[in-house]
């Protein structure tokens, strides 16, 4: 592909509607798309209006328009028509879906707008889960990678992933020399059971701990009880873009395969991300280690939402055990 001159000042769209973990990952060509844009350049992003305050986070963003799926067909026509205005002189599709097709189309159809599509290879992911055939390049997948490639193989400049900052929301967290646990995931099968994380707290008996979650996570009062005086529960107290200013201030971090485990891989944490029956969740920089099984079946889904094979059922979640994982942290982390 022959790749485009370098231009200054330049106009830039990112389509990337959700899911957070997606949406973190692709906010890791924000630093080098921010150098060939220029100094005087612009970036806005598509998101979700759900996920909108994740981005909220970056400094680096001018606009960040928002839609909403209630909406619908002909609210998204109407938001592409005004973003059309813009006259953007790249649009960057990070989701390449049916939502983002119908911007593309009408904001870089007879225009001067340079299209950039990062591809779902989805025949790669089929042969992977149906066949155990792996065809990926980029292995163990990291996702960040995923998302700066297209830009690199089409745009000529500097394209290199760096651990970013995070502009800070009001701080509800304390978060010095304590670690933060992440024990909640979208799936049932990416979650490390409850008893493992109970089991962590009291192993690691002089650590203080404070928990992030949703409002539906209920279950983290059960670990939260385990050592009140030093476990704070933040389970459903903060919204998604303030749990992500704590992970990204946090001294360390143990998380499972969800989000916030890409914005503590975004920001440089040190920490622990258990990975267990999905392919694309691993960190990309140095800073968060990764615990993982060996089990044959692994990876068996993309996102922990299919079946487990094994007689023991999230065997490989298992598998990584609260000692393993408390030796760790001691061998890693001193406050």
């Amino acid at each position: 592909m022959t790749s485009s001159p370098i231009k200054k000042d330049q106009k830039v769209l990112v389509i990337r509607f959700s899911s957070f973990g997606d949406i973190v990952f692709a906010m890791s060509v924000l630093p080098s798309l921010k150098r060939w844009a220029g100094e005087r350049g612009e970036i806005d992003w598509l998101v979700r209006s759900d996920m909108s305050s994740v981005l909220s986070g970056q400094d680096v963003l001018r606009n960040i328009w928002s839609f909403s799926r209630k909406d619908g067909l002909l609210g998204l026509i109407k938001l592409s028509f005004k973003l059309r205005k813009e006259k953007y002189d790249l649009v960057y599709d990070a989701h390449s879906n049916l939502r983002s097709f119908v911007v593309r189309f009408i904001l870089c159809t007879f225009s001067k707008s340079r299209l950039v599509q990062r591809p779902k290879e989805r025949t790669k992911r089929y042969f992977l889960f149906k066949f155990r055939i792996n065809q990926f390049d980029n292995w163990p997948y990291k996702a960040m990678i995923s998302f700066l490639g297209p830009l690199a193989n089409s745009l000529k400049g500097e394209w290199s992933l760096s651990v970013m900052g995070w502009k800070q929301t009001q701080n509800k967290v304390d978060t010095k020399g304590k670690i933060i646990l992440v024990p909640s995931a979208a799936w049932e099968m990416k979650r490390w059971p409850i008893d493992y994380w109970k089991r962590l707290v009291s192993l690691l008996e002089n650590k203080r701990f404070v928990i992030l979650g949703g409002p539906e996570d209920s279950f983290c009062e059960e670990i939260t009880k385990v050592a009140p005086n030093r476990v704070e529960n933040m389970a459903g107290k903060l919204s998604l873009g303030e749990s992500s200013a704590v992970v990204a201030t946090a001294d360390y971090v143990i998380t499972a395969d969800t989000g916030l485990a890409q914005v503590a891989d975004l920001t440089g944490r040190k920490g622990i991300t258990l990975i267990g029956p999905t392919a694309f969740g691993f960190p990309s920089m140095n800073t968060m280690k990764v615990v993982k099984s060996d089990l044959p079946c692994m990876p068996c889904s993309k996102d922990g939402s299919g079946n487990c094979s094994q007689e023991v059922y999230q065997k490989c979640m298992l598998d990584l055990t609260p000692d393993t994982i408390a030796l760790m942290v001691r061998d890693t982390f001193c406050e």
